[in-house]
Formats: C-alpha cells, sequence, structure tokens
C-alpha cells in the first residue's frame, strides 16, 4: 500500500452502482480542493485496500473512505466525511452526525440495499474521461 497517495483521500465505490457513479461524478465536480482519489470496490487495487485495511466486505458493500496511515470510514460515516470536505449544498449532511451511528446506518443500509432497485446496474465499471483519469487511482 506505500504506492497509494498520502495526501489524499481514497473513496472505495460500487464501479457497478448508478447511484454510486452519480455520486462520484458530484464529488469529482466539487473537489475543489483536490482532495479526493476513487477506486472501485470491484478492482484488484480496491480488494488489495479492503484487504489491508481489514474490511469485511461481506458486511458493507458500499462507499468507504480511507485516509492512507490515518484512519478509514464507511457507510454513513464515509457520507458524511465526503460532504463535510466538499462542502456546498450537501455539507448540511454533517448535521447528521449528531445522531447515533445505528441510525444512520440503518437508513444508510436500506438506502444501499435498494441501490440497484431504484438507480439500476451498469454492466461495467465507470471508465472515467481522460480529464477525469487523474482522479482514478485504477
Amino acid at each position: 500500500m506505500d504506492n497509494l497517495p498520502k495526501d489524499k483521500k481514497i473513496i472505495l465505490f460500487d464501479g457497478l452502482c448508478n447511484l454510486c457513479d452519480t455520486s462520484v461524478q458530484y464529488v469529482i465536480k466539487h473537489d475543489k480542493k483536490d482532495s479526493f482519489r476513487f477506486v472501485a470496490l470491484q478492482s484488484d487495487l480496491g480488494h488489495k485496500i479492503i484487504k489491508h485495511i481489514g474490511i469485511d466486505i461481506t458486511k458493507t458493500d458500499s462507499v468507504i473512505l480511507y485516509e492512507p496511515g490515518i484512519a478509514y470510514y464507511f457507510k454513513a460515516q464515509a457520507a458524511i466525511r465526503i460532504a463535510e470536505e466538499i462542502g456546498g449544498i450537501y455539507s448540511f449532511l454533517t448535521i447528521f452526525s449528531i445522531l447515533p451511528n445505528a441510525i444512520l446506518n440503518y437508513i444508510y443500509d436500506y438506502i444501499a440495499k435498494n441501490r440497484y432497485k431504484w438507480y439500476g446496474k451498469k454492466e461495467t465499471c465507470l471508465i472515467p474521461t481522460e480529464e477525469q483519469k487523474v482522479k482514478f487511482l485504477e
């Protein structure tokens, strides 16, 4: 894991999910501080990072925020920290951090469980545009 950028936060996302794809595109567009890099959960690097930080992927198949050498967050906690970093209209989500994680993750899990049904699923992972390639680690 030495080859990961130490000064960037890494968002691991479901590369087949349309909701996740839309969210990644939003973060890329609003990441004014160039804080984030992206890796699909389904990729080889995604699997290596998950194994390295010790997350059981059978218990979470959605967003993970990894800050190399510092910490990692998943589910609602990851979404709130990402929103906080990009600021703007979605920074209001940080107000929900006062709620217990169990409640936040229950809501998050409900959305994650239904994301393919509500938003659809791709056959292949997102292919970044030429301009976006610098944002993706694999």
